[in-house]
């Protein structure tokens, strides 16, 4: 392990994600895994769903990890979704992205949502096991879900609103990523 990294995270600092947080994640936007968007789509999250938008600091002030988040859908369908976790290379092992995945699963509960649910590449194996250690379930699977090249799993936990679990059944476990809503 890095020992640096572990002595900075016991100083770490979870807050909001800030507008300026943006030019400021390259050390962590720079991973295979890691979706970046435009700004645009930033700004939306954060004045729409400000509540699911965090972020890890270090004390120098760099970006350890952040999360970014919505809560959509009706009904049944009403739920968290992760739109983006991620950690820097060098602050990963440290359980920052375990503790943004549950954030997101504390904030939904308030929200009355009957899941939480997000997309991973097949290919991240390092992710897919994260999810799995953490009680989420592949729903789904999403053909060509990545730039019509790559597949996804739609993947889920139930909240404390679905105590049967209704959001994990699906007539379909593949699916074209047209498909998908």
């Amino acid at each position: 392990p890095n020992i640096a990294a572990w002595k900075d995270a016991i100083m770490t600092t979870k807050r909001p994600f800030l507008c300026t947080d943006i030019f400021r994640f390259n050390n962590i936007n720079l991973d295979p895994y890691t979706e970046t968007y435009n700004i645009q789509f930033y700004f939306e999250y954060l004045g729409k769903w400000p509540e699911y938008c965090v972020a890890y600091g270090e004390p120098g002030g760099n970006l350890m990890a952040y999360h970014l988040g919505k809560i959509e859908g009706e009904g049944k369908n009403w739920h968290g979704h992760v739109t983006a976790v991620t950690v820097a290379p060098e602050y990963r092992r440290l359980h920052l992205g375990a503790d943004l995945m549950h954030y997101c699963e504390d904030v939904s509960e308030l929200q009355k949502a009957y899941f939480v649910d997000l997309y991973v590449r097949v290919s991240n194996q390092a992710g897919v096991g994260m999810y799995f250690n953490l009680g989420y379930y592949v729903y789904r699977q999403v053909k060509g879900y990545y730039s019509g090249k790559e597949d996804a799993y739609d993947m889920r936990i139930p909240l404390s609103k679905d105590p049967d679990r209704h959001s994990l059944q699906t007539e379909r476990r593949v699916v074209e990523a047209h498909e998908v809503d």
